[in-house]
């Protein structure tokens, strides 16, 4: 999964990129990889690995893993190459999701680059950017295909498609809010990675004092919730400033310092389960004495796509999937001691993964 983190300048993008991808990687003792300047690989924190990982004596345990980009600045202007634009909107032609972190705190330290705390005008600026992007990629493919529309019953029907694609646009709505009417279309507006069609997570970023109640009693936070609903989107509630310091302190520490905060978890915390909730996403295990692993597949996925996951001669051969609950398998304290107790499936083709299963995969090539 590969998450873009944006934002207008000193709303706190940059503090939250730095501090999560480096909080990520002590606190799961996974290494922080750096492809680029600007982009980590994050575990995602799970405690079932561990805990699998010890009754196994596996050698490695291996989490899943995010990736965050720290999309360019961007500036109004930049669908039409203003500032870092042009780089700022193919970084987030890559991502699977946008993480928009929006300014709710008020500080006559920090200026804002519009004069004033705004989250709204915020986002619409922002929001704005993608549309006149996307309009231009519309537009692009409308010249391409009204050539052949006349003559082309498929490429006339795409033709209308795209012009009731960009008219919604033209509204001010975002892509993703866009009614497909068939099977065609939804393929069809997958081939244009349209940039406001990607799910969207808001980051609010308020000050320590608005921690201990996750935001309920600002109005800045309310305004950014009650806009995301419209959308669909996710919201969730971080101190980049407070995110800084958790990401120098030990996990002990981190546990000690959230409980003085009144705060029930951290910024990775939240922004990890934001992100799975909305992308439909889940995690299956596998344990044994090499290594002790979280999978992360969709929601709904079967048993041999799942298998593929690991390695494609597990889905093109499989056979069955022996599968139990992970709480099971602790509880008992082996697999074989679940067997016995009839808490152990053998799953076929059509069985649907769910999360916390611990798979053991039986193929043939």
């Amino acid at each position: 999964m590969k998450l873009g983190i944006v934002g207008l300048p000193n709303v706190g993008k940059s503090t939250l990129f730095n501090s999560l991808t480096k909080a990520g990687a002590e606190s799961a003792n996974y290494p922080f990889c750096t492809i680029d300047p600007n982009v980590g690989i994050v575990p995602v924190p799970d405690e079932r690995l561990q805990l699998l990982g010890d009754m196994y004596h596996s050698k490695k345990v291996t989490p899943a893993t995010i990736e965050f980009v720290d999309i360019a600045g961007l500036v109004k202007g930049a669908s039409k190459g203003e500032g870092l634009g042009n780089q700022f909107l193919s970084n987030i032609r890559e991502v699977d999701a946008i993480v928009h972190v929006v300014r709710c705190f008020e500080d006559e330290n920090v200026v804002h680059v519009d004069g004033s705390v705004d989250p709204l005008r915020d986002i619409e600026t922002i929001d704005l950017e993608l549309i006149f992007s996307d309009l231009e990629i519309l537009e692009r493919r409308i010249s391409k295909v009204v050539r052949g529309a006349r003559n082309d019953k498929k490429l006339a029907k795409e033709e209308d498609l795209l012009k009731r694609i960009k008219a919604h646009l033209e509204d001010g709505k975002s892509a993703k809010t866009f009614e497909l009417t068939d099977e065609e279309e939804q393929e069809l507006f997958a081939t244009y990675n349209l940039l406001t069609a990607k799910p969207t997570i808001f980051a609010a970023n308020v000050a320590e004092d608005d921690l201990a109640d996750d935001g309920a009693s600002n109005p800045h936070v309310a305004a950014v919730r009650e806009f995301a609903a419209g959308d669909g989107d996710g919201v969730f509630v971080v101190c980049a400033e407070i995110e800084q310091e958790l990401a120098e302190l030990s996990e002990e520490e981190k546990a000690e310092y959230l409980k003085d905060l009144g705060a029930e978890s951290s910024g990775l915390d939240k922004l990890i389960t934001a992100s799975y909730d909305l992308l439909g996403l889940m995690s299956f295990l596998t344990s044994g004495e090499d290594e002790t692993r979280a999978w992360t597949i969709k929601k709904g996925t079967k048993a041999p796509q799942a298998a593929g996951k690991i390695h494609t001669d597990f889905e093109r051969g499989f056979i069955k999937a022996e599968v139990v609950n992970y709480k099971d398998l602790l509880e008992q304290g082996s697999l074989a001691a679940a067997r016995e107790k009839g808490l152990v499936g053998m799953e076929g083709k059509d069985y649907v993964v769910r999360d916390g299963d611990v798979i053991l995969f039986r193929f043939n090539v």
